[in-house]
């Protein structure tokens, strides 16, 4: 018997084929985990293989684990076509793969900086278009996991708040492009939550430091079953969009004045983290000054 609470009557995701993108541990493993536990079968694909599986094993005969990376359109093809094969069709997919650098522009690591770029939009782009003729089969949903950067532009974050920022308008417009195949398009902003992530850019020496002087709720970090609450919640419903927490979805009705706000907060901060930044880079090289996480580790190959 599950432990996790169960849902209110109502739409359910029982019976439905959901894929999750960069389930090997945070949100996409922790979701896998619930939608399992409410009667979904679910397709987990990934780099890190050993950790997916092991998600996979904790969750039963109704999950399986392919390994993939969301850049590649060949792999994304032939895991696609394993989880059809393997359970028949896709109802639900949702873009969690997601990676992040620390650095500032000038002088991040460009290959870590765009490698960002690469998985956290492009790797959205790729899955929902080769997994898009299944979920129209089934009339099914496509949620994408974005992120509040995509709202608020924080300095050492401009890769990622870029990508994050394209997640949103690219559903936008796909939701528009496939409403009338019966498909809906969900996308989601969680705020900071503790992750693997999180955590890891919280460590870094330099820019730790920047986001923890981020003021009130924005620099906040909150725990993974908010998260998954929330989620777990708006993929029920099929939502358009999910806000985690709520506050965030009161950002976008003023997020025209934020831009000049976050530069004005940032003038006392960023000249010192900039020279700390430069530093950092001397001392440790701009690559292992840049890479977040484990993911963020398997997606520039472990270096």
């Amino acid at each position: 018997m599950s432990l996790l609470p169960a849902l209110p009557t109502g739409r359910t995701v029982r019976g439905k084929v959901v894929l999750i993108t960069g389930a090997a541990r945070g949100i996409g493993a922790g979701l896998a985990e619930r939608l399992a536990a409410d009667g979904a079968k679910v397709a987990l694909v990934g780099l890190e293989r050993d950790e997916q599986q092991r998600v996979a094993d904790r969750i039963g005969t109704a999950a399986q684990a392919w390994e993939a990376d969301v850049t590649d359109w060949a792999a994304l093809e032939r895991a696609v076509d394993g989880v059809v094969d393997h359970f028949g069709g896709i109802d639900i997919v949702i873009a969690n793969a997601g990676i992040a650098t620390t650095g500032f522009v000038r002088s991040v690591d460009p290959e870590a900086f765009e490698r960002v770029l690469e998985v956290d939009l492009l790797g959205v782009w790729r899955t929902f278009r080769v997994t898009l003729p299944h979920v129209v089969a089934r009339k099914g949903y496509l949620l994408a996991i974005s992120s509040l950067a995509a709202i608020t532009h924080a300095p050492g974050m401009a890769n990622y708040a870029a990508a994050k920022a394209g997640v949103e308008a690219f559903c936008n417009s796909l939701r528009a492009e496939v409403a009338h195949l019966g498909v809906r398009v969900g996308v989601a902003h969680p705020t900071w939550i503790r992750t693997d992530l999180v955590e890891s850019a919280d460590a870094h020496p330099v820019f730790g430091r920047l986001r923890g002087s981020m003021p009130g709720p924005l620099g906040r970090t909150y725990p993974l079953g908010v998260a998954l609450d929330c989620l777990r919640a708006g993929v029920r419903r099929r939502a358009r969009t999910i806000h985690v927490p709520r506050w965030v979805g009161a950002l976008k009705l003023v997020r025209a004045f934020l831009p000049p706000i976050v530069e004005l907060g940032s003038r006392s901060r960023v000249p010192a983290a900039d020279r700390a930044a430069l530093a950092d880079i001397e001392r440790r090289g701009a690559r292992e000054a840049a890479v977040t996480g484990h993911g963020g580790r398997a997606a520039t190959g472990g270096r």
